[in-house]
């Protein structure tokens, strides 16, 4: 075989060979880590924490989340129990009016309750899913802090 043959014969190996070795990484775990958005539907989720205008509250241990596949919200706001419909596009939800129980409780569940409303409710949310944790964040900047819990 000629040079020119010879060359052209290991380039055309090494364009082959090289994205493997690109995508395998080594066994030292230097491989470059793909992220993939996690589902946010289907799973319940334990509210821990709301940060409104810079201020984070912690959650009642009560507040929950469920977003179904079939378009519906329900939960737990912290006193009051509330189901919604909801539409889920990629990492982007938007959670519609919500129905809720009436229950009264204490002034600072019932703070919390209205801001958890209100963050939940005022336009499309954007939502961060990693492991066990999910934010979801409003237009203004307010995000809620959920992490994955058992359903009450």
């Amino acid at each position: 075989m000629n040079r020119y043959k010879q060359c052209m014969t290991l380039t055309a190996a090494a364009a082959v060979l090289v994205p493997l070795t690109v995508a395998c990484g080594s066994e030292k775990g230097d491989s470059v880590a793909v992220s993939v958005q996690q589902p946010v539907t289907g799973i319940d989720w334990r509210v821990d924490s709301l940060t409104v205008g810079g201020t984070t509250r912690h959650a009642p241990a009560a507040a929950r989340l469920r977003i179904d596949e079939d378009g519906k919200a329900a939960g737990n706001l912290g006193c009051n129990h509330f189901s919604a419909r909801a539409t889920v596009h990629g990492d982007r939800i938007t959670i519609g009016d919500l129905r809720t129980t009436r229950m009264a409780c204490d002034r600072e569940r019932m703070d919390f309750e209205r801001a958890l409303a209100r963050a939940l409710t005022t336009g499309t949310l954007v939502a961060k899913a990693d492991a066990a944790k999910l934010t979801l964040t409003d237009g203004d900047g307010d995000r809620v802090h959920l992490s994955r819990g058992a359903p009450e």
